[in-house]
């Protein structure tokens, strides 16, 4: 295993139980955060895994911004662009700071970016899949704090393989160690400046910074509320019930 990228918001997925108790192969799908956190040594690391596919859910101007230096030709990079995130320059998240700039708006900010996600993600949801069955693994899925929208899409799939709701919660909450990562605050920080004009105090910062079970709940309360849960939104995905049996073949252990 790596070890220089575990001290990032960096891990394998698997090993976590899905349906009737069978494991997430490990191996397959690395949750990251970006790669402006990546120097060469993590370069290396993530060529010698080897990542196959990287699945990208920022924006074109963060791409630009911190493009992916380490990749080789062979692999492929699937962009599922998000533009739910403040990191993306979400006009909504920033306009609720705006009349906010407290802890409590940037928890409203937060809440209000996380409702929007499952919508965004819909319409690229089925290739993410699609590529999940197809086994073009190890797969490395990130944004740029790969809390946020990462967070977001590794939990649809984990609960498409069937992994209980505390379990999904509990890897989740596993990605508050970016809000260490004190060059990408500063970096929140100077954005913050950017929109409003000022640097917000350390407990916004903090914040947005961070992870919370509101912010995953409220991604989920919207997918309960317009599809009717789990199974309607990955319907209107086009995922049906025959891909959601083969996405689990492909990612699960078999059954003891």
């Amino acid at each position: 295993m790596t070890t220089t990228l575990l001290h990032l918001n960096f891990r394998d997925i698997g090993g976590i139980p899905g349906d009737n108790g069978r494991l997430i192969r490990k191996g397959l799908v690395y949750r990251s955060e970006g790669p402006g956190s990546f120097d060469d040594v993590h370069g290396a690391e993530l060529r010698g895994l080897p990542i196959r596919l990287v699945c990208d859910l920022r924006s074109a101007v963060e791409r630009d911004r911190d493009p992916h230096r380490w990749l080789t030709a062979d692999v492929r990079v699937l962009d599922l662009d998000m533009n739910t995130d403040l990191r993306a320059g979400s006009n909504d998240g920033w306009a609720l700071l705006r009349e906010n700039p407290t802890r409590d708006g940037a928890l409203a900010a937060m809440r209000h970016n996380y409702a929007a996600m499952p919508g965004a993600l819909l319409p690229q949801l089925a290739d993410f899949v699609d590529a999940l069955i197809k086994r073009e693994t190890p797969m490395l899925v990130h944004c740029t704090a790969g809390k946020d929208r990462t967070g977001v899409l590794l939990a649809v799939l984990m609960r498409a393989l069937g992994v209980a709701q505390v379990d999904i919660m509990q890897d989740y909450l596993r990605s508050d160690v970016f809000s260490k990562n004190r060059p990408m605050g500063e970096s929140l920080a100077h954005s913050f400046n950017a929109h409003f004009g000022f640097v917000p105090n350390d407990e916004v910062i903090e914040t947005l910074m961070g992870v919370h079970p509101v912010f995953l709940e409220a991604a989920f309360a919207v997918i309960g509320e317009e599809w009717g849960g789990m199974a309607g939104y990955l319907a209107v995905a086009g995922i049906d019930q025959a891909r959601v049996i083969a996405l689990r073949d492909a990612m699960l252990m078999p059954a003891a």
